[in-house]
């Protein structure tokens, strides 16, 4: 009998939701943050450094390190371990500082 602490604390959460990194879906339940989700999804990096453009990913997974850079819904450098992840969120590999775009 395969136990799960939902199922001994007798919890029944929401359903899963999507949220997507680079147009790639991946699931992701409620109350998980994004760096959650994406570590369940099997997904390790979702940035890369500004020199030498090495993968990167969560690190500490309690927002002190800032490893786990995102680019969510539009808005780079933020720390995915401390963002919850809402239904329809759109990640994107956020390269170096994020702000590419802008020249900086």
């Amino acid at each position: 009998m395969a136990r799960t602490p939902a199922g001994l604390a007798g919890a029944q959460p929401d359903p899963p939701f999507e949220i997507t990194l680079d147009g790639r879906a991946v699931t992701a339940l409620p109350g998980q943050s994004v760096a959650a989700a994406l570590w369940a999804a099997g997904i390790l990096a979702w940035r890369t450094t500004r020199k030498g453009g090495r993968p990167r990913g969560a690190f500490c997974g309690i927002g002190h390190c800032y490893d786990c850079l995102a680019t969510i819904n539009g808005v780079p450098n933020r720390r995915a371990c401390l963002v919850p992840a809402r239904p329809g969120d759109a990640l994107t590999v956020q390269e170096g500082h994020g702000h590419a775009g802008l020249g900086v």
